[in-house]
């Protein structure tokens, strides 16, 4: 699902026009950004949480010049649904 395509379903749901669906939209997602980028997750109850995960320092390899690269340690944005949010997806979601 696109990011029109969830603006269409709010507007076709709550009869609000496209326009500030649309703004409404791009707002929350700026704002769960910029939250995210200082430091901060964001618990969604009955949804799931936006964490920052933690990656370990770790050696790689750049295999063109064939040599040994240092990855600092750093944080990724991550998704972690919650229960009910999981048990739904088993239940009605059949593996193709």
């Amino acid at each position: 699902m696109t990011k029109a395509e969830i603006v269409a379903r709010i507007v076709a749901e709550t009869g609000l026009e496209k326009q500030t669906v649309s703004i409404i939209v791009e707002s929350l997602m700026s704002t769960m950004e910029k939250s995210m980028i200082a430091g901060n997750e964001i618990f969604l109850r009955g949804f799931g949480s936006f964490i920052l995960k933690k990656r370990a320092q770790k050696k790689g390899r750049n295999i063109t010049k064939g040599t040994t690269v240092d990855i600092p340690a750093h944080f990724i944005p991550a998704f972690k649904p919650c229960k009910g949010f999981v048990e739904e997806v088993k239940s009605k979601v059949k593996v193709k």
